[in-house]
């Protein structure tokens, strides 16, 4: 059990902490609980975690705000529990960096699945990033920090990425000057699908343009290519 993955649980229903975490460990994996955001924040403080579980409705911080922040500062994936129907905040969720959600009721086999599913892309998102640590990426007139997820520009101004952003930004860098489809950019990103009418990508490029683009009104870094998709339409270089 040493090396099991370790999930952190937070959820202010106890009877669900209880069985999720029950369920978790007996099947094979490392679970801890937390009732609230102040006790997961000290959970997190003293312990290492590769996955937080994370209810949205809770007293005081509420899951929202908390996979907010916790996608400012740091890869911690998160899967979103959700009241079951409340569509907006589990689209909010996805675009603020949650992983994947859940909705309420759950089968706790869905749950153990959705888990093992998200930790298989989070150590796919972490290939790229282990090859180039130590290392920076450098394209117009900015740098990606990518051990900090951190954008520097020219004259040294620091900006942070969330994990959703971080994540798009990566896959766009990797394949510079290629066109990829919304479908394409929601898997290489989320490694999910699109469905009817998803919006989600072009949410998600509207809030990493305004953290790249000098001019926001006309876009020269991440090109919208009609009917096609995006495009990175700038030279990139990677060094030490």
């Amino acid at each position: 059990m040493q090396h099991a993955p370790h999930i952190l649980v937070v959820d202010d229903h106890e009877q669900i902490r209880k069985s999720v975490t029950r369920y978790l460990e007996k099947n094979g994996m490392r679970a801890t609980a937390a009732k609230d955001a102040a006790e997961m924040d000290a959970k997190l403080a003293v312990g290492s975690f590769d996955l937080l579980v994370l209810d949205i409705m809770m007293p005081g911080e509420d899951g929202l705000s908390v996979c907010q922040r916790l996608s400012s500062e740091g890869r911690l994936p998160i899967i979103m529990l959700t009241a079951l129907g409340e569509d907006a905040d589990r689209i909010v969720g996805l675009e603020i960096g949650a992983d994947d959600y859940l909705p309420k009721p759950f089968n706790p086999r869905e749950l153990l699945a959705r888990i093992k599913a998200v930790l298989r892309r989070s150590e796919h998102k972490k290939a790229f990033t282990g090859a180039l640590s130590g290392r920076k990426v450098r394209f117009a007139h900015l740098t990606l920090d990518v051990d900090r997820q951190v954008l520097l520009d020219d004259a040294g101004q620091e900006t942070a990425l969330t994990v959703a952003e971080f994540k798009l930004l990566t896959a766009l860098l990797e394949r510079p000057r290629m066109v990829l489809s919304r479908d394409q950019l929601l898997d290489l990103s989320q490694g999910i699908s699109a469905g009817p009418l998803d919006r989600k990508i072009d949410n998600q490029i509207s809030r990493l343009r305004r953290k790249l683009e000098p001019d926001i009104l006309r876009p020269r870094i991440i090109k919208t290519i009609r009917s096609g998709g995006y495009c990175l339409s700038v030279d990139v270089k990677v060094s030490e």
